[in-house]
């Protein structure tokens, strides 16, 4: 999978969040949640994700490549997202 953005974004990002974007190429897209982002208007559709890097959630927003992925948005999750990952991913004891 191609992982592609604009690299003055990833400079923006590193600096305010000390994660560059290189780092999604950790992203265990296998266990992450995926839900569609359509809190604004905007001209392409945005996927957001809470996944794992290092065991930790990380939090990312993307659109669809047709060989991938473009980054919008990367940080480690705050304490809410963190929590919706664990509960939406438990194994759920049903007895």
């Amino acid at each position: 999978m191609d992982i592609t953005y604009d690299p003055a974004k990833n400079a923006r990002n590193i600096e305010q969040c000390g994660l560059s974007f290189d780092l999604v190429e950790a992203f265990d897209f296998e266990t992450a949640l995926f839900w569609m982002d359509h809190r604004k208007a905007n001209p392409e559709e945005r996927v957001s994700a809470l996944g794992l890097i290092d065991g930790r959630v990380h939090a990312l927003v993307f659109t669809e490549t047709v060989t991938g992925i473009r980054i919008i948005s990367f940080r480690k999750a705050n304490k809410r997202e963190a929590h919706r990952y664990e509960q939406e991913t438990q194994p759920r004891d049903d007895r």
